[in-house]
This record gives C-alpha cells, structure tokens and sequence, in this order.
C-alpha cells in the first residue's frame, strides 16, 4: 500500500468514528455510568500525556530538567498559582536545570 491510501484509510476511520458519536442515542450519553468514565478517561489520558511528554525521549526514558519542570509546576500548582505562574515556574526550573548541566 502506498502511503495516501494509508493517510485516506486514517481520514476515512477519523470521519466514521465521529459520525458514529451523532448516531449515539441521547439516554446513552445522558447515562451517569458513561459520564463518570469519560470523565476519569479524560484525566487519565491527560497524565499519560504529560509523562509521555516529561520522561520519553523516542523509545527511551530520560530523565533530565523537564522532571524539575514538572516537579515546580506541581508544586505551583497545588500552591494554587495562575496558569502563567505555573508556566514561568517550570521554565525557570528547567533553565536552571539545564544550567546545572542536565541534559
């Protein structure tokens, strides 16, 4: 297969996922059970999302300044800072990092 018919299948799959979710009765989506695991799936994938992006490095885990980032932007977190405040708080943490010489 060449690569369009592959990029064509993804579109193809990406368009009848979403129009499976119009053809989706209203009770189903209104249920409390699907409600609460979209809700958990959300934070869940989320997290993923952010330690994929924190630790991997390809196919490796690498451990450097953007863990110091994480760590300041959670604690200026739970500190309840604004969001810029927590931005600015795991960039400083890992320019500082960096400047410590980790990678």
């Amino acid at each position: 297969m060449t690569l369009w018919l592959w990029i064509l299948g993804a579109c193809a799959l990406a368009y009848l996922t979403k129009l499976s979710g119009y053809l989706v009765p209203q009770r189903v989506l209104a249920s409390p059970a699907l409600m609460r695991i979209s809700a958990c799936m959300t934070v869940g994938l989320l997290a993923s999302l952010v330690m994929m992006n924190t630790v991997a490095d390809g196919q490796r885990v690498v451990l450097d300044s953007r863990l110091l980032a994480l760590a300041a932007a959670v604690v200026a977190l739970r500190l309840r800072a604004p969001f810029l405040v927590v931005v600015v708080a795991g960039a400083v943490a890992a320019a500082l990092g960096r400047l410590a010489g980790l990678p």
